[in-house]
């Protein structure tokens, strides 16, 4: 009898109240895992509940651009996108450094990233640097492997050309993209901005943030 009762309750599935309480606990779960991140992008977005008055020393994309959009992958062929998805679990995250010809000022914009990134100190993990670049020149490509070798090379997918935020044009002016952890191309820099800028911004995020 038992046994029968006990198949009888197999066929039948959880009661309402077993699916309520399995839809609290994914909730649940769900809000202690990406809850953060969702209230530090609100916050830095429009400075609610922040006293000090906050404002972003970058340039803000409104709406935000899905890094897919990119369409960039790596000198091995793996799509940057797949750095963002759901099963990461240890998402960081980038600071994206794009232009066309690498002039001086293409450079210096590196040099800022790979300063503002090692300035976060033992926060220097939670955020990754990468480049798009289009022509080196030899003296940089000499040099790369010593002074930006954590900064990895990414290229355009074959056939493809990346859909830049509005306000990015990499082949007229150099910018720094940087995109969160979910993988959304956020804010962007250029050699206007120093490495303070991009330090302040990145401090008060890392701080904001528990994701990433």
């Amino acid at each position: 009898m038992a046994n029968r009762t006990s198949l009888q309750d197999e066929r039948d599935g959880p009661t309402p109240e077993q699916t309520r309480r399995g839809r609290r606990t994914a909730f649940l779960l769900f809000a202690l895992g990406f809850g953060p991140m969702i209230l530090a992008t609100v916050m830095f977005y429009t400075g609610w509940l922040n006293p000090a008055g906050h404002t972003n020393q970058g340039v803000l994309i409104k709406p935000t651009v899905p890094v897919a959009d990119l369409r960039l992958e790596t000198l091995s062929g793996e799509p940057l996108m797949k750095r963002f998805s759901a099963a990461q679990t240890d998402p960081q995250w980038l600071l994206l450094v794009a232009a066309g010809n690498c002039d001086s000022r293409c450079e210096e914009l590196l040099y800022l990233a790979r300063q503002a990134n090692i300035a976060l100190g033992k926060n220097a993990d939670r955020v990754s640097r990468a480049a798009v670049l289009g022509e080196v020149g030899g003296d940089l490509a000499a040099r790369w492997p010593t002074e930006y070798r954590l900064m990895e090379r990414l290229v355009s997918a074959k056939g493809t050309k990346p859909a830049w935020p509005e306000g990015v044009d990499p082949a007229k002016e150099p910018r720094i993209m940087l995109v969160d952890p979910f993988g959304n191309v956020m804010m962007h820099y250029g050699p206007e901005n120093s490495g303070k800028d991009m330090l302040k911004d990145l401090k008060h995020l890392l701080k904001l943030s528990q994701v990433g």
